[in-house]
């Protein structure tokens, strides 16, 4: 896995702003090269999606199950993997998933911050892939017996922006991929909630 990641600045070795960048993998040994870092750093764009779902229940019980996370839950999704979750403290976990893909296993690790108070949720990517992504939850009421997610998403790739047609393709396939995880996840609650 790719945790432990620490960024060590120094001034021994200038890089264009007069800084040397060095990221090591404490878990792998590796380290990469500033120039590497730099990469990463500098040579990403974001794609901007939104959506939202309906929920037969109200906002609190909609985001009372939303936010109870289990291992289970990729598969509720309609994913094949296997979700690990610790809980740091109250309102802030972090959710390790394990997914089998047709190119094999991925592994996406996430900062959760809870809000109760307004019903919402963070979910940062802290995983190398897509590192610093960070995707916005709300749950609205739409009258006392339902209510909705408003779910906004900003994904980070690497590489050069390809474009305003390009990052609307992507988005209209975000939008598909994790909406289609959503209506899975409203079909759940509607099962468990009926038992």
């Amino acid at each position: 896995m790719l945790t432990d990641l620490v960024i060590k600045l120094t001034r021994d070795r200038p890089v264009q702003s007069g800084f040397s960048l060095q990221l090591s993998l404490a878990e792998r040994g590796a380290t990469f090269k500033s120039q590497d870092l730099l990469v990463l750093l500098v040579k990403s764009y974001s794609v901007h999606f939104r959506f939202s779902q309906h929920f037969d229940y109200p906002a609190e019980e909609a985001f009372r199950w939303c936010t109870d996370y289990a291992a289970g839950d990729l598969v509720l999704m309609g994913d094949q993997g296997h979700r690990k979750v610790e809980r740091i403290n109250e309102d802030t976990f972090i959710l390790t998933d394990d997914f089998e893909t047709k190119d094999g296993k991925v592994t996406k690790e996430k900062l959760v911050r809870i809000y109760p108070e307004s019903y919402s949720w963070t979910n940062t990517r802290i995983s190398f892939d897509g590192k610093f992504s960070q995707f916005l939850y709300q749950i609205v009421a739409e009258d006392r017996r339902s209510s909705r997610l408003e779910f906004t998403g900003s994904q980070i790739f690497p590489g050069k922006n390809p474009g305003k047609a390009k990052l609307a393709a992507m988005a209209r396939q975000l939008v598909a991929e994790d909406s289609e995880s959503w209506r899975n996840l409203a079909k759940a609650m509607v099962d468990d909630y009926s038992k």
